[in-house]
């Protein structure tokens, strides 16, 4: 197996997991250039909450959009999206990263925004 396959292995698995606990998702997905960040319902077809480095919004002021202070920047504007369409508490899924920088970074900052995880 290569890299990919054993990440979408990794994240297959944790999605299972959440999918039984039927709680809101937090998935996050990153690529050499950019972080996204999606909040799911409960029942995981709806988007409820989205931010990311593409959207103006949340990348104006930053230095990049490759960088912790980028990936901290989606996790507080995603935080905050969730709790105005009422979600406080969420399942984290990493999509097979692992937790560190910046998925640890954006991670820290939507719980410091309020969101429980």
């Amino acid at each position: 197996m290569n890299k990919n396959e054993n990440r979408l292995r990794r994240a297959k698995s944790t999605r299972s997991h959440i999918r039984k606990l039927a709680v809101a998702r937090l998935s996050v997905h990153r690529t050499g250039q950019h972080i996204y960040a999606q909040v799911f319902d409960a029942s995981g077809t709806n988007v409820v909450a989205a931010a990311s480095t593409v959207q103006k919004s949340v990348s104006e002021g930053l230095k990049g959009t490759k960088n912790l202070a980028a990936a901290a920047a989606v996790g507080k504007a995603v935080a905050e999206r969730a709790m105005a369409a009422g979600i406080e508490s969420v399942a984290f899924d990493r999509s097979g990263f692992r937790y560190h920088g910046r998925i640890k970074a954006l991670a820290e900052a939507a719980r410091e925004a309020g969101l429980k995880f």
